[in-house]
């Protein structure tokens, strides 16, 4: 065994990787040196060696996940087309005529984001396309449009079990793995809190037509901010060239997953979801979205066949950064495995003897997973890098402790992707909302923050309990009682403000009676 392996240094790639995150805001150049630093340490310092080692994970990785690379640029694909078509600027036209309240519009926005849970890319692209014109015309400020776009991309996918995210997180799981991604990954949803909690505060804000920090004073202002949405491709498209593609990508997928779990074997529903290979689903999915989206659009002359051909090439050019960010993060992760510098094992006997330790250990993967997605920007990332060292505590098995270990991870992540300033969705989602991005992260903090430490101490107390009805009840009253609380102080600080006006203005029509 390989001096380091095993030991406090084999958590140094990732800290490295944390570290030079934080001072350079540069994700890929972050993720690489700490995988040379990891082949370094595994090769005794021999860089001719550690270099082979990098590309051996690295090629290991890419070939045992080549169906969420190619689910990727198959979704790059279809968005491009959809957005070329006018498809999208003709669903927005239709919208702004059907929906005539400021709330209604969030409504709308949100619902739609919960509707295109496929992946995260694909929702923030579609969503600010369509509701952009919507929510302008409703005098919604673009920050608040870019945040309920991203309060509804990663937080959705990462509780839909039919998403490129359930794939990611299954490919997580170390090489040889007794455990089943998908049953896995299900398994983790009642206790993602934070991505449960953040749809309860959409809601609750929404409803209550409700805003807190920065983003009460854009709102306050956005009547005067708000200027025209930027146009969208004309093109011949209509609205069934939205709705139909969005529809069939995502009942192709659930017929997939049915397919390759065995459901023409004999097996039930149940077990087909459970046994499904969803990286292959998801392929096959969108695929023959991809062709039925040809045969819907190039008779209808709604894309001519160059169009529909140069498409294709540019949605493979929007999902690089993605492709690049996930073979980074799988072979970080790789370096960190049992075969390499087993991270897991360190921590294993760090935290494995100790009860206390074990209690506290959701929520401290919980705060550990936000801030190494808050550092590289990357939820997929942090996965890779978190999960195997989850499941090597636990010695591979799917206890109750091991579930919620996971959720605290998978949670902590797209707590940290969501509120990272370098996050490739929350970019997407100014982008889809054409918000200056700064003033994006800016008023999106606030909440962020917010649900990430009402989900904190879900976890405190997700460690004892350990039952998830129980747990999620009590994280949804905390989280209400929170914004309740917030409501009041703000409604309280506003009446001061009005009260200090007030007696201002009589003071004023004295001196001057």
């Amino acid at each position: 065994m390989p001096e380091f392996a095993g030991t406090f240094w084999a958590l140094l790639p990732p800290v490295i990787a944390i570290a030079l995150a934080l001072l350079t805001k540069e994700v890929y150049v972050s993720l690489l040196i700490g995988i040379l630093s990891g082949a370094l340490l595994y090769n005794q310092f021999h860089i001719l060696d550690a270099l082979e080692t990098t590309f051996t994970i690295m090629s290991d990785k890419v070939g045992s996940n080549t169906n969420i690379l190619i689910f990727l640029v198959l979704l790059g694909m279809l968005v491009s087309l959809m957005s070329k078509s006018g498809a999208s600027r003709a669903y927005g036209d239709w919208a702004s005529r059907s929906i005539g309240t400021r709330r209604g519009a969030s409504f709308a926005t949100a619902g739609l984001g919960a509707l295109i849970f496929v992946d995260d890319y694909f929702n923030c692209l579609t969503v600010g396309t369509v509701m952009r014109p919507v929510t302008d015309r409703q005098h919604i400020s673009r920050a608040k449009l870019a945040y309920l776009i991203d309060a509804t991309a990663a937080p959705v996918c990462i509780i839909a079990p039919i998403s490129s995210w359930a794939a990611a997180v299954g490919s997580s799981l170390p090489e040889g793995s007794s455990l089943n991604g998908f049953s896995l990954f299900v398994q983790t949803i009642p206790f993602n809190f934070y991505a449960l909690l953040t749809i309860v505060m959409v809601v609750f804000m929404i409803a209550g037509d409700f805003d807190f920090g920065r983003m009460k004073k854009v709102q306050q202002s956005a009547a005067h901010d708000n200027g025209p949405a930027q146009d969208e491709p004309a093109g011949r498209g209509r609205v069934c060239d939205l709705v139909i593609p969005i529809a069939a990508l995502i009942l192709l997928c659930i017929a997939a997953m049915l397919y390759t779990g065995g459901i023409l074997e004999g097996k039930s529903v149940a077990q087909a979801f459970a046994d499904c290979n969803s990286s292959l689903s998801l392929v096959f999915g969108s695929f023959f979205t991809l062709l039925l989206v040809f045969f819907l659009y190039i008779p209808r002359r709604v894309v001519t066949f160059g169009e529909f051909a140069a498409s294709l090439a540019e949605g493979f050019k929007a999902m690089v950064p993605a492709i690049l960010i996930l073979t980074f993060a799988w072979t970080l992760s790789g370096i960190c495995s049992g075969d390499y510098l087993d991270a897991g094992a360190f921590v294993s006997r760090t935290v494995g003897g100790s009860a206390a330790a074990q209690t506290l250990l959701p929520a401290i993967l919980f705060l550990t997973a936000l801030g190494l997605a808050f550092a590289t920007g990357t939820s997929w990332g942090t996965f890779s890098i978190m999960v195997p060292i989850a499941v090597a505590v636990f010695a591979d098995t799917a206890s109750p402790m091991m579930v919620l270990c996971v959720a605290a991870i998978l949670s902590g992540a797209v707590c940290g992707d969501h509120i990272s300033p370098i996050s490739d969705t929350t970019i997407m989602a100014s982008a889809g909302a054409h918000c200056f991005h700064l003033n994006h992260v800016a008023t999106q903090l606030p909440y962020g923050i917010t649900v990430a430490a009402v989900s904190f101490v879900s976890f405190i107390i997700a460690g004892l309990v350990q039952s998830a009805v129980v747990c999620m009840i009590i994280a949804i009253v905390l989280m209400v009682a929170t914004l309740l609380v917030i409501k009041a102080v703000v409604a309280k600080k506003h009446a001061g403000v009005f009260a200090e006006m007030a007696e201002a203005n009589k003071v004023f029509a004295h001196f001057r009676w």
